[in-house]
C-alpha cells in the first residue's frame, strides 16, 4: 500500500530522529526536553492509582456555563477526498480557510466552545498542525494554532479531538494513513501504528506534543479508551501538565473526565427529547453530541443534507433544561465553509435565540438538583422544559410541544408563583395555581418551535417539609448509599435498595403531621426508556409499579395510593391526598428494567424525597371549565367539596342516580365542528363510572377506574361538537359517582398518534428449524408506557396459511400506564412437509380515542440448511449476553448482530441448550464482522477455549469462520468472549455435521 505523506520534516530529522541547529530546531530540543520531563513524570506515575472523579472543580466553570458547542470533523477525507496530505492542506488554503469563520459561526448557534475532529480515524488520522513526530498527515500551516488563537480573542474555547482507535488505517484500497516505518525510525524500535498498542504510543506522543505548543488549548475530547494510554497514566499527566484543561470521553463515564458525551441518541419520545437517553446524574456534566443534518456522515460527504429544525432547536432547548450541553456537529467542507441548510441554520439560531437567551444562559435544568418545576410531558399534548436561574426565585417554561388548547399546566413543585410573562413579546400572562400546578392561561403568541415563560417565583419551596426535619429508614440498603440520604437535602447522595426488590423507604416526620404528596427525585443514572446504544443494553432504572402507606405508629398501616410512575427524567409526584400521620412508607415494587439490560434490572436509586404538607395557592384568574365554577348548571344533591389537590381546590360530589344530579358546562366552544377530546379529572375510591350528554345526544358512559377518592385521576373520550357554543353535560349512572374537579376540551391527537408502548415477542431473533413439520412456542407482552389509555386490546399472532395455533388471542377492556397485557401459544407448522420460510406477526390492536392502531412484532422461522445439525443467531433471546447488546446490521441474518463482546469477562454471549445426539468433534461455523485484527475465544461447558481470529475492513459485511469444538451428547453451551480485548461483532453461531 502506499503511505500518505505526512509532515515535511528536514534530512536530518528522517535519518537519525533529531532536527538540524535553526530556531525551529532550538524549539524542538525544547519540546523533546520537555517531553522527556513528561515521561520522567509519567513513570513515575506508573505505579500511582488511577484518579478519582472530580465532579465538580474549578477548571470546569467555563463548561459548566456554556449551552453548547459546535463539532467539527474535517480532515484529509473531507469530500472530495485527499489522499496526499500536501494537496489537501494547499486545497484548504486556496480555498480560503479562515479560522474567524468558525469561531463566528459558532457564536451565532450560541456555542462557548469548539471540539475540531481533525485526527480523527475517518479523516486519514490528519493533524492540522506542523507536528514534528511522523506517523500520519501533518500539516506545515498551523490550523489549529489559528483557531485556538481566534477563539480567545473571541470568547471561544477549543478542544481537540483524539481517537484511540487504528482500525481504519486501510480503509480507502491501496491507501496506508498510518507510516508505522517513519514512527519505528522516529522512536528507534520497531513500532506496528495498525496495532492498539502500537498507534497507542504513537497518539500518546501526540498529547504531549499539543500540551508543550498550545497552551491555550481548552482540553482533549477524547473517543474511548486506549489501553496504552491507561497504562500509562496518561489522563493523570495531563492534570500534571495543563491542570485547567477539561477532559471529555464518549460514550463512558470515565471516573477522571469532566465531561461524558452521549453520542447521536435517538428513538425517543418526543424526537428532541435528547436528555432521555443520557445516563449521567447531576452535577457531572454531560453533553449531547448530534449531527445537525439529518443524513449523512459526521462529516462533509459532498452533500447539502437538510437540518431539521424542529428537531434540532427542540434537542438544543431540552439539553438546557436537563444541564446537558448540546454539541452540535456540522460538516465543514475543505476550504471550512458549510453547506448552504447548515448555513442557513445558523443564520436562524443567530435571530431565533436572541430573544430567550436570558433563559439559556446562567441558567440550569429545572426539576432537578438546583429547583424549578417539572419538566416533561404536561397538558393536552403538550411538552416542555424548566430553566431555573441560581436559587430558582426565576423560572422559565420552555414549551416545545404545544397543547391542544391555550393554556399550560404544569406541577409547581412547591414554588409559589408571582408573575408570569411572555419572553418572546413582554407580555404579562394570566395565570392560576392551586392543587399542586401552576397554569398559564390565554395563549395566544406560539412559537413554532420554543414558546418561553418567565415566572417569577418567592424562592423557596413553603410547602415541604424542611429535609433536615425528616428521618428515613429502608428495607435494604447498598453500603454507602443508606435511606437517610433520601432526606439529607443533597442529591449528589442516594439510597440505593442493593439491587432488591421489591423495597420501601419509610420517612419520619416526627410526629404526627399532616401530608399531601410526595416529591421523588429519583437518581438520574439510566435512560427512560429501553435502547440499545452501540449495541449497549440500556433500559430505565425508574420506579413503575408502588404504593404509598401510612402509620402512627410503624406498625399498623394503611394504603392511601398505589398505580404507577412514568418512566421519565425530573422530578415526579404521588400524591397521597390530606393524610394525618408519622410514618409514610413508599414501597416499590418493581422498575421499569427489563432483563435484556441487566446492568439496570432491580436497581432502585432515589437522590432525595421530599413531604409536602399542602399547595401554593396564587393568582386571581380562572382555570376555564372548572366544574364548580358558578356558570355551570348543577342539578340535584350536586354540590361543592373541598379537595386540596383539586384544581382550584374544590370539586364537585354528589353524582349518582342518573341524570337527576347532573352538571351542565355551557358555552364550551369549538372553532369547528367536528370531533374532539374531553377529558374528565375526577376523584374516586372504587370503579365507577360517569356519563356525558353533548348537546342532547344520547349520552356516552365513561369508565372510572379506582383510585385515591381525594386525588384526581383522568379519562378521556371522544365527543362531536359544533361550531361555537356546546352545552356538555355530566351525570353518574352508578348509584354512586365519582367526584368531577374539572374537564378540558380539545382536538383529538392526529390519526398518527400512537401510544408509547412496549412488545415483547419470544423468541427474538430467526428460528433455524429442522426437517419435517415443527412447532414453534411463542409468548408476547404488551406495556403501555405512556399515561394514556388504550381501550378494546387485543394481543394474538397472524397464523400463516396452513399453520395451526394452540392458544387464543389475550385481551383487555383497558390499558393504563404500566399495566401489561401477556399470553402465549404453540404455532405448528402444516404436516408431512418441511417448514418453508415464514413470518409469524403477533399484533396488538387497540383503540385510542375511538381511532384503532396496530402494533406489530414478528417471528422468523427458517429451514435450517441440511449441512448444519443447529443453527442459532446471536441475538436470540436464548442466548445471554452479559453487557454485549444487540444492534442492527442489515446484511446480517436476521438483520441484527450482537456488538461490544469483549474487554472484560462479562461482555460475552453465552449460547445454551447447544444439542447434538451424540458426543463428537463437531466444526463450528461463526459468522461475524470486523474492521481490523480481532479474536474471539471460543469454550464449550466452560472447558479450555479455542481462539478463532479474523481480520477485515470495515465492520459491515458478514463473514465466516471456523474452529472444532468437541461436545457432549445432548445439551451444551458454548461460549464466545475475549476477557481482554474487543472481540468481532457476532451474526450467528452453527453446526456442521460430525
Amino acid at each position: 500500500m502506499a503511505s500518505v505523506p505526512h509532515s515535511r520534516t528536514s534530512p536530518a530529522l528522517r535519518s537519525t530522529g533529531r532536527p538540524a541547529t535553526s530556531p525551529a530546531g532550538r524549539r524542538w530540543t525544547l519540546f523533546c526536553l520537555s517531553l522527556s520531563l513528561a515521561l520522567a513524570m509519567a513513570a513515575a506515575l506508573l505505579g500511582a492509582p488511577a484518579a478519582t472523579a472530580e465532579v465538580q472543580h474549578p477548571r470546569q466553570q467555563w463548561m459548566r456555563e456554556s449551552t453548547a458547542g459546535l463539532f467539527l470533523h474535517w480532515g484529509m477525507f473531507t469530500a472530495p477526498r485527499h489522499v496526499d496530505c500536501e494537496a489537501w492542506e494547499h486545497d484548504v488554503t486556496a480555498g480560503g480557510w479562515s479560522a474567524d469563520y468558525w469561531i463566528d459561526e459558532a457564536r451565532k448557534l450560541g456555542a462557548s466552545y469548539i471540539v475540531l475532529a481533525t485526527f480523527h480515524s475517518r479523516l486519514g488520522y490528519a493533524r492540522p498542525w506542523p507536528s514534528k513526530i511522523p506517523g500520519s498527515c501533518s500539516t506545515e500551516r498551523d490550523f489549529l494554532g489559528e483557531l485556538v488563537n481566534a477563539g480567545k480573542a473571541k470568547g471561544i474555547k477549543v478542544e481537540l479531538y483524539m481517537t484511540d482507535d487504528p482500525q481504519w488505517h486501510n480503509e480507502v484500497p491501496g491507501v496506508q494513513t498510518l507510516d508505522s516505518d517513519a514512527y519505528s525510525a522516529y522512536k528507534g524500535e520497531k513500532v506496528d501504528l495498525t496495532t492498539r498498542e502500537g498507534f497507542g504510543r504513537f497518539s500518546y506522543d501526540q498529547f504531549f506534543e499539543v500540551m508543550e505548543n498550545y497552551p491555550d488549548l481548552a482540553g482533549f475530547w477524547i473517543d474511548n479508551d486506549n489501553e496504552y494510554w491507561e497504562s500509562h497514566h496518561l489522563y493523570e499527566q495531563i492534570r500534571a501538565k495543563r491542570p485547567s484543561w477539561l477532559l471529555t470521553n464518549n460514550n463512558e463515564d470515565t471516573p477522571i473526565m469532566d465531561t461524558v458525551s452521549n453520542e447521536q441518541k435517538t428513538g425517543m419520545t418526543p424526537a428532541y427529547d435528547y436528555p432521555s437517553a443520557a445516563f449521567t446524574p447531576m452535577p457531572r456534566i454531560s453533553e449531547g453530541d448530534y449531527k445537525l443534518p439529518t443524513s449523512g456522515d459526521w462529516w462533509y460527504d459532498g452533500k447539502d443534507h437538510p437540518v431539521d429544525f424542529r428537531l434540532s432547536t427542540g434537542r438544543y432547548i431540552t439539553n438546557a433544561g436537563s444541564s446537558m450541553k448540546s454539541l452540535m456537529a456540522e460538516t465543514a467542507m475543505v476550504n471550512g465553509r458549510f453547506p448552504p441548510s447548515q448555513q442557513e441554520y445558523n443564520d436562524f439560531m443567530a435571530d431565533w435565540t436572541a430573544p430567550i437567551r436570558s433563559s439559556l444562559q446562567g441558567t440550569e435544568g429545572g426539576g432537578y438538583m438546583y429547583g424549578g418545576m417539572q419538566p416533561g410531558f404536561w397538558n393536552d399534548g403538550a411538552h416542555g422544559v424548566v430553566t431555573v436561574r441560581p436559587g430558582a426565585r426565576t423560572q422559565y417554561v420552555h414549551v416545545l410541544t404545544r397543547p391542544g388548547t391555550d393554556l399550560v399546566r404544569l406541577r409547581d413543585n412547591g414554588y409559589r408563583a408571582t408573575k408570569v410573562t411572555d419572553v418572546r413579546t413582554g407580555k404579562a400572562m394570566a395565570f392560576s395555581q392551586s392543587g399542586g400546578y401552576l397554569t398559564i392561561l390565554g395563549i395566544a403568541d406560539w412559537d413554532p418551535y420554543d414558546t418561553v415563560f418567565k415566572v417569577d417565583t418567592d424562592g423557596r419551596q413553603r410547602s415541604y417539609y424542611p429535609q433536615n426535619s425528616l428521618r428515613a429508614t429502608a428495607s435494604s440498603a447498598a453500603t454507602g448509599h443508606p435511606a437517610a440520604d433520601v432526606v439529607d437535602g443533597s442529591h449528589e447522595n442516594y439510597w440505593d435498595s442493593d439491587g432488591k426488590l421489591p423495597a420501601s423507604v419509610t420517612i419520619d416526620l416526627g410526629s404526627r403531621r399532616k401530608a399531601t404528596s410526595l416529591a421523588v427525585n429519583q437518581r438520574e443514572w439510566s435512560p427512560t426508556h429501553a435502547r440499545s446504544t452501540f449495541g449497549r443494553p440500556e433500559d430505565s432504572a425508574r420506579i413503575k409499579d408502588y404504593a404509598v402507606s401510612t402509620s402512627d405508629d410503624g406498625r399498623h398501616w394503611r394504603t392511601v395510593r398505589s398505580g404507577a410512575l412514568p418512566s421519565a427524567r425530573g422530578v415526579q409526584f404521588i400524591d397521597i391526598g390530606e393524610r394525618t400521620a408519622r410514618y409514610l412508607e413508599l414501597d416499590v415494587r418493581n422498575t421499569w428494567a427489563g432483563p435484556q439490560a441487566p446492568d439496570f434490572l432491580g436497581r432502585l436509586r432515589i437522590d432525595e424525597i421530599k413531604v409536602a404538607h399542602g399547595a401554593p395557592v396564587s393568582g386571581s384568574a380562572q382555570v376555564p371549565l372548572e366544574a364548580e365554577s358558578r356558570s355551570n348548571d348543577r342539578e340535584g344533591g350536586v354540590r361543592t367539596s373541598e379537595c386540596g389537590a383539586c384544581s382550584g381546590s374544590s370539586r364537585l360530589v354528589g353524582f349518582g342516580g342518573g341524570a337527576r344530579n347532573s352538571v351542565t358546562f355551557r358555552d364550551v366552544t369549538a372553532a369547528e365542528a367536528g370531533n374532539y377530546r374531553i377529558q374528565f379529572d375526577h376523584t374516586a375510591g372504587s370503579a365507577t363510572s360517569l356519563s356525558v350528554r353533548v348537546n342532547g345526544a344520547a349520552a356516552v358512559d365513561v369508565a372510572v377506574p379506582a383510585g385515591n377518592p381525594d386525588v384526581p385521576g383522568s379519562t378521556a373520550v371522544p365527543v362531536p361538537l359544533v361550531a361555537g357554543a356546546n352545552t356538555v353535560e355530566v351525570f353518574s349512572r352508578e348509584a354512586r359517582g365519582p367526584g368531577l374537579d374539572r374537564i378540558a376540551v380539545g382536538p383529538l391527537p392526529p390519526a398518527s398518534y400512537v401510544p408509547k408502548t412496549t412488545m415483547t415477542v419470544d423468541p427474538h431473533g430467526l428460528q433455524w428449524v429442522g426437517a419435517g413439520q415443527q412447532s414453534v412456542k411463542v409468548t408476547a407482552k404488551l406495556r403501555l408506557d405512556a399515561d394514556d389509555i388504550l381501550d378494546g386490546v387485543q394481543l394474538a399472532p397472524k397464523v400463516p396459511a396452513g399453520w395451526s395455533v394452540e392458544g387464543g388471542p389475550a385481551t383487555a377492556s383497558s390499558m393504563r400506564l404500566g399495566e401489561t397485557l401477556e399470553a402465549s401459544w404453540t404455532l405448528t407448522s402444516p404436516p408431512g412437509a418441511d417448514v418453508a420460510s415464514t413470518t409469524v406477526p403477533v399484533t396488538a390492536a387497540f383503540l385510542t380515542l375511538g381511532t384503532p392502531h396496530e402494533v406489530t412484532q414478528s417471528v422468523g422461522v427458517r429451514p435450517r440448511p441440511a449441512d448444519r445439525v443447529f443453527m442459532r443467531e446471536a441475538e436470540d433471546s436464548r442466548n445471554t449476553l452479559g453487557t454485549a447488546g444487540q444492534t442492527g446490521c442489515s446484511p446480517c441474518s436476521g438483520g441484527e448482530k450482537v456488538r461490544n463482546i469483549g474487554g472484560s469477562a462479562a461482555a460475552d454471549v453465552r449460547f445454551p441448550d447447544v444439542t447434538v445426539d451424540r458426543a463428537g468433534t463437531y466444526t463450528l461455523f461463526i459468522d461475524y464482522t470486523v474492521n481490523g485484527d480481532r479474536s474471539f475465544l471460543v469454550s464449550v461447558n466452560d472447558g479450555a477455549p479455542v481462539e478463532a481470529a479474523v481480520s477485515g475492513i470495515g465492520n459491515s459485511t458478514p463473514t465466516t469462520t471456523t474452529v472444532p469444538v468437541t461436545l457432549a451428547a445432548g445439551a451444551n453451551t458454548i461460549r464466545i468472549y475475549n476477557d481482554e480485548e474487543s472481540a468481532p461483532d457476532l451474526d450467528r453461531l452453527s453446526l456442521g455435521q460430525p
